[in-house]
């Protein structure tokens, strides 16, 4: 009888399937130990399938998944280790250092928020560590909750005088806490380092204002404009401050400087389109607000001022549309409510004008707004509340 040897389809498939079974009998026998020989010796793509086959052996495994958090942290996929530390977490929630490294991840990311908690426990763990601290407070910082992150910055950087970074971040986590006197501490220490320093004129400046002290902070703006004209939104602070203080024509060869670096700056332009309309030249007043309002949606000055002047040209449906924009933008402003009633009086609507000027007897005006949360608008931030 002839012999019948196996087709070479046949064959491949066999060779195949024998690979496939020295590379499952392989990952059965890595063991931490290999693992871990695989991330000191700098091999994280091979570490990383290491862990990634042992945390799959054994699921319940809790050290396994914090290491295989660490080595993908070394490769900057924060967000899956992210995932590998919660899992380390859920097995084993009192293993060290896992909180730490958690927090970490997630501050990497940007996710501030997400950060908090596993950086709180961290520190609860271990009060004495600098680094949960520190990431702590500025976790608290990105997330914009300012009071918190003083709280956890503040001894730092007493400890700790020649960091500018650390200094920088708790002067102004005490700028938009409203904690003026903190922040200029802070920022005159700044000032102090670096005498030449336009941003720290400018948050001095800021501080300074949120003191009332206006005049002093319009100095401070002087002093950073002089030292660093380029500065961002440098000359759009400073005729804030001059608008502030009602002082309008210097307001206006500020902005107009402001335009020069930046035609399109939205604010410089609706706080000269204020300007006009204060000085009763409404076709350059309207000019200017149209312009604010192209370049960016949520400038409410623009918006209000544009309806008063609509509705002094009796354009009332048109008054209407960019009054209760304003209104969205702050509904918590009583000047657009108020303006918005008026409309609905003229036309007849009262109804609506009694509910609008409802809403202005239930709120209290705002007071006025500072110079930080006018500069951080100029920006493009979100203003700080």
């Amino acid at each position: 009888m002839s012999r019948r040897f196996p087709d070479v389809s046949t064959i491949l498939r066999l060779v195949i399937f024998a690979l496939g079974l020295s590379n499952i009998a392989g990952a059965q026998s890595v063991t931490p130990a290999q693992a871990q020989a695989l991330d000191e010796q700098g091999k994280l793509e091979e570490a990383t399938k290491a862990w990634r086959t042992i945390t799959e052996q054994d699921p319940t495994d809790a050290a396994a998944f914090a290491s295989f958090g660490v080595v993908l942290s070394k490769q900057q996929r924060y967000k899956e280790a992210a995932s590998a530390y919660r899992t380390a977490l859920a097995l084993n929630p009192k293993l060290p250092g896992v909180q730490l490294n958690l927090g970490l991840a997630e501050f990497k990311q940007g996710e501030f928020e997400s950060a908090i908690r596993p950086l709180e426990t961290a520190l609860q763990d271990d009060p004495s560590s600098r680094q949960a601290q520190t990431l702590l407070g500025i976790s608290y910082y990105g997330a914009k909750r300012f009071p918190e992150a003083i709280k956890y910055l503040e001894p730092i950087a007493q400890a700790d005088p020649d960091n500018t970074e650390l200094h920088h971040i708790l002067a102004q986590s005490c700028l938009f806490a409203k904690k003026y006197q903190c922040a200029l501490d802070e920022f005159r220490q700044i000032l102090h380092q670096d005498p030449n320093s336009a941003a720290a004129h400018i948050l001095i400046g800021e501080a300074l204002d949120g003191l009332g002290k206006t005049p002093e902070a319009i100095s401070e703006f002087e002093a950073a404009a002089k030292t660093s004209p380029g500065e961002p939104n440098v000359y759009f602070g400073l005729g804030y401050l001059y608008w502030k203080s009602n002082q309008y024509d210097q307001a206006e060869v500020r902005f107009q400087n402001q335009l020069s670096l930046d035609p399109s700056n939205a604010q410089a332009l609706a706080y000269l389109g204020d300007i006009e309309m204060k000085r009763g030249n409404t076709d350059k007043a309207l000019a200017h607000l149209r312009q604010a309002v192209q370049a960016r949606r949520s400038i409410r000055i623009a918006y209000l001022d544009l309806g008063a002047i609509l509705t002094d040209q009796k354009r009332y449906k048109d008054a209407i549309v960019v009054l209760q924009r304003a209104v969205q933008l702050d509904p918590a402003q009583a000047d657009a409510h108020y303006r918005l009633g008026r409309v609905y009086q003229n036309m007849g609507n009262r109804a609506a004008a009694q509910q609008e000027l409802k809403k202005v007897q239930e709120l209290h005006q705002k007071a006025d707004e500072d110079i930080a949360s006018k500069m951080a608008v100029a920006a493009g931030q979100k203003p700080v509340n």
